[in-house]
């Protein structure tokens, strides 16, 4: 019988899409499901890891917190987004990724019942890690458009209750590329006051913006420093996905149960992931602007490809949205036939959100421009359209 917290919790559907794409064992399917990436790691950051496999310093338990030279790092990185200093002692934790870092935040400010909004649609994972920390997600329409996609502020305002504890936003935002303007930004802000409650920022993807975007951070927002907690890292921007390095900023008043919260969860992080993740932060070169580069270019290629089929452009992030439900295909079964007929491997965004499950995802920074070549000829042949 399965527990009453993992009732509401259905899974992300990536798992299962990547174990059908492994198990066909055929090398020509484009593997679009999954938030991998082909581009190579900071020179540096690999250096670095290579190191720390034979320095004893990497291998333990101390500090528990987190590597110090790491903690700094994220902070003068958190100086650059945000013109705020912090505190690497009282007012950062590193994580065992970011989405341990989320759940450890969750765990020290929800009580059961409280209320979390999030965008509809949104990452699975978040919305899941909500309702395993005891937590209700509550839900904030994005509209899609001709200008991408746009938070709907009459949906959010509706979402806010007596029982919001926190709002809970990613952008770029996955799976949709949504990126938060100054307007949306300030209207987030302005209910995180009125309701006295925590803005959760997932700053994993902040810097891969589109179009000349720049990143706004909410905390440099008036009165949002003593209430924003920032979770990033290294596995997006930096490309560092199996290091599983993240971390946490925010005020001292709530790091110090979200330090006991993590002491009583993972106790720790990857010990030699960590000089690498350090390296990542403080290198001359991190790559992060080339790699933005290149996924912008096949974000564009896919936007001219599929020009005819109902997509949404993404502004930032490493994926896009195609409404199937325009298509009288609903998603799982556009995903089935894909795959089957196509060779192509997306994930339908079942349990993203109650709007989500109309969309297929589409991941673009796995698969460089000549693979994706006949994209549109493969879902032609997928769809028949």
């Amino acid at each position: 019988m399965t527990v009453s917290r993992l009732r509401d919790i259905p899974g992300i559907g990536v798992d299962k899409m990547g174990d059908a794409a492994d198990s066909s064992k055929n090398r020509n399917v484009l593997r679009l499901e999954n938030l991998d990436t082909d581009l190579r790691p900071p020179a540096e950051a690999i250096r670095r890891t290579h190191e720390a496999v034979d320095d004893d310093d990497a291998n333990s338990y101390l500090p528990f917190t987190g590597q110090v030279a790491l903690r700094e790092a994220v902070i003068a990185r958190m100086k650059q987004s945000t013109g705020i200093s912090y505190d690497a002692n009282s007012e950062c934790i590193i994580s065992a990724g970011g989405l341990a870092g989320i759940l450890n935040v969750l765990l020290s400010i929800l009580e059961p019942g409280d209320e979390v909004v999030l965008t509809d649609p949104t990452y699975a994972g978040l919305i899941n890690r909500v309702s395993l920390a005891g937590g209700v997600p509550k839900f904030a329409r994005l509209i899609p458009g001709a200008d991408g996609w746009r938070l709907d502020l009459d949906s959010l305002a509706a979402a806010i209750g007596p029982r919001t504890r926190a709002l809970l936003v990613m952008s770029p935002s996955m799976p949709s590329g949504f990126v938060a303007t100054e307007t949306e930004w300030a209207a987030i802000a302005a209910h995180c006051r009125q309701s006295n409650a925590w803005l959760v920022y997932d700053a994993a993807m902040e810097r891969i913006l589109f179009d000349g975007r720049q990143v706004i951070h909410p905390a440099a927002l008036p009165d949002m420093r003593q209430r924003t907690i920032t979770v990033g890292s290294v596995s997006k921007e930096f490309r560092m996905i199996g290091w599983r390095v993240g971390w946490i900023v925010g005020p001292e008043v709530i790091m110090t149960d979200v330090r006991l919260t993590s002491l009583t969860n993972v106790v720790c992080q990857v010990g030699i992931g960590m000089p690498g993740a350090t390296a990542a932060l403080t290198c001359s070169d991190d790559g992060v602007a080339q790699a933005v580069a290149e996924w912008q270019t096949r974000r564009d290629f896919l936007l001219g490809e599929l020009h005819d089929l109902p997509v949404i452009r993404p502004d930032g992030g490493w994926s896009m949205l195609i409404d199937t439900e325009q298509l009288e295909l609903s998603s799982p079964d556009a995903s089935r036939m894909l795959l089957a007929k196509g060779e192509v491997a997306a994930t339908p965004m079942v349990g993203w959100g109650p709007v989500a499950s109309r969309y297929i995802r589409f991941v673009f920074a796995n698969e460089p421009v000549s693979r994706l070549a006949d994209i549109r000829n493969r879902v032609r042949a997928a769809w028949g359209i």
